[in-house]
């Protein structure tokens, strides 16, 4: 065993990867990640040692978002930034500590060895083969502290996202400390920790409703949209990921150029917000979701934005990394990084514009359109609409499928289900799992659409409060009486934020999939299972069935 990595949904024989990722991530890379979390834990323990005694760096917890944002599933790929990462991580750490120190008088002989610990640059990898997941032997035990992090993850990429707005939520930002830190304690029973999953699904709930407002109020709300599949005469930059604020940028600066601005995967959200709306050469939304990019990068022909994850590592040939660019927690050895705006400044994008002038327009490989921008507000403004299509019978049932897509061919079970779904179904979806359904030809209903596309992953706040609303609407006591059922794909850790926000506010009898995740050990699963009635997707026919029993 060279390594050990188990937080996406693709991990070898749903137990781990041992000798490389299946995503693709080698040893050393996995090793560097270790370490940086553990370098992100030591913080996170003084920090909570700060506020107690009334010290509080909200910048600190802004820094270990961004750190564990570069963990997340195919975000970044590049060494090098790691290791300036965990440099930077060190030198905060020691800081804090020194801080921590001279307000007690003492020094930190208590604390464990993620504070105290000392490794030179050319150690990272020696070091960081010793500090990751299995270094906790209680199997239950490991399994919780894993999810808590892997939850924080998530966290952290929404709150990155808000924080680049400029909107952040202490409460927040104190609890990524806190959660972190309590990965560290070995006093914390398995109770405790579950405890611990719980409020971490309690502070996503906090962050997407934070990255809702930011995006809300920066960019206006969601609004129906058409969105054009085909494609334009002019060289193309593509932008993929899910940083708003980067794209804001990037059409300005682009607006005169003759270079025109496509989305793909998680990005197609975009064009659903009135302020981008302005824009003539925002064409449409070119491909599909994230796995897809290996073909559709390269049939695109111009130049490429990777905003965040997910990252599809190039092939041998390297048919597109002269055209590849990244930026923010996102990276990839070889391709042009485009660096953190000054503060109040922009990011500059005219490499990227300069690169794109150089290509010939992208290929056309579909056309025709698709519809979205069904967010909350949106969507409760048609509410006495839907709620009378509701009691006349016209809307039997709703269907969250939300969360990521993937490449596992079991996956094409979200493909059938939104097929076999009865012609009276709803179908409420955010994230790139939209992909699997959302160019089928599925129809309305008086009107609505079938699909509600509410956006991106984040977006799956927006339907927690469509449902909390509709049950007020009804005048229910539980939103578990709604006619509403889930099927939820997941692939990485922005997923599990969004499944233990779920589960916080309420939200019972979730079938997720494809399959149950690998890191939650057989009595922990077994703990979700019987508290909250968590379910795997099985096939179609039985799935859509037991929605209507």
């Amino acid at each position: 065993m060279s390594m050990f990595c188990y937080q996406c949904q693709e991990t070898a024989l749903n137990k781990g990867c041992t000798m490389r990722g299946v995503c693709g991530k080698q040893d050393t890379l996995c090793h560097l990640m270790d370490l940086l979390i553990y370098t992100l834990k030591g913080i996170a323990h003084v920090s909570v040692k700060l506020n107690e005694q009334g010290v509080y760096h909200p910048e600190d917890s802004i820094f270990v978002m961004g750190g564990l944002f570069r963990t997340i599933t195919n975000a970044n790929w590049d060494e090098q930034m790691l290791f300036s990462t965990i440099t930077k991580a060190l030198e905060l750490r020691d800081a804090r500590k020194n801080e921590l120190c001279e307000i007690l008088g003492t020094e930190c002989k208590a604390c464990p060895e993620a504070v105290t610990f000392q490794v030179k640059p050319e150690e990272y990898y020696e070091f960081g083969q010793n500090v990751g997941v299995l270094r906790t032997e209680n199997e239950d035990i490991r399994s919780l502290r894993e999810t808590v992090i892997y939850g924080l993850k998530g966290i952290s990429a929404y709150g990155e996202h808000a924080y680049m707005l400029g909107y952040q939520d202490d409460a927040v930002n104190k609890y990524l400390m806190e959660g972190l830190a309590a990965t560290l304690n070995d006093e914390l029973t398995a109770e405790q920790l579950v405890g611990h999953v719980l409020k971490t699904g309690e502070h996503a709930v906090k962050v997407m409703a934070l990255l809702d407002k930011a995006n809300t109020e920066t960019y206006g709300n969601p609004e129906p949209t058409t969105v054009n599949l085909g494609v334009g005469k002019n060289p193309g930059i593509i932008v993929s990921g899910h940083d708003l604020k980067d794209f804001e940028e990037l059409l300005e600066q682009s607006k005169d150029s003759g270079v025109d601005i496509y989305t793909h995967s998680e990005m197609l959200p975009a064009h659903y917000y009135p302020a981008f709306k302005k824009y003539k050469h925002f064409i449409g939304n070119y491909g599909s979701s994230w796995w897809h990019q290996l073909e559709d990068f390269e049939n695109f022909n111009g130049a490429i934005l990777m905003t965040t994850n997910c990252i599809v590592p190039l092939r041998k040939e390297n048919t597109y990394l002269d055209r590849f660019f990244t930026t923010g927690m996102a990276g990839y050895p070889g391709a042009k990084h485009i660096g953190m705006r000054a503060e109040g400044g922009k990011k500059d994008f005219a490499e990227l514009i300069a690169t794109a002038k150089k290509c010939p327009p992208p290929k056309e490989i579909e056309t025709g359109t698709i519809v979205g921008g069904f967010a909350h507000h949106t969507v409760l403004s048609l509410a006495d609409k839907v709620v009378d299509a509701v009691k006349s019978g016209a809307i039997k049932r709703f269907v969250v499928m939300a969360g990521c897509d993937g490449r596992m061919p079991s996956r094409k079970v979200f493909t059938e289900i939104a097929q076999k779904l009865p012609m009276d179904t709803i179908i409420l979806t955010a994230g790139c799992a939209k992909y699997r359904y959302n160019k089928l030809p599925l129809g309305d209903i008086g009107g609505i659409p079938r699909v509600l596309d509410a956006g991106q992953c984040n977006d799956s706040y927006s339907l927690a409060i469509i449902a909390l609303k509709l049950k007020e609407a009804f005048g229910l006591d539980d939103v578990n009486k709604l006619p509403l059922s889930f099927a939820i794909g997941w692939y990485e850790q922005k997923a599990v934020a969004v499944l233990l926000a779920l589960l916080y506010l309420g939200f019972r009898n979730i079938k997720i999939g494809p399959t149950v995740p690998g890191f939650l050990s057989p009595n922990v699963a077994k703990i979700i299972i019987d508290t909250f009635g968590l379910q795997v997707t099985s096939d179609a026919d039985n799935d859509v069935a037991a929605m209507f029993l």
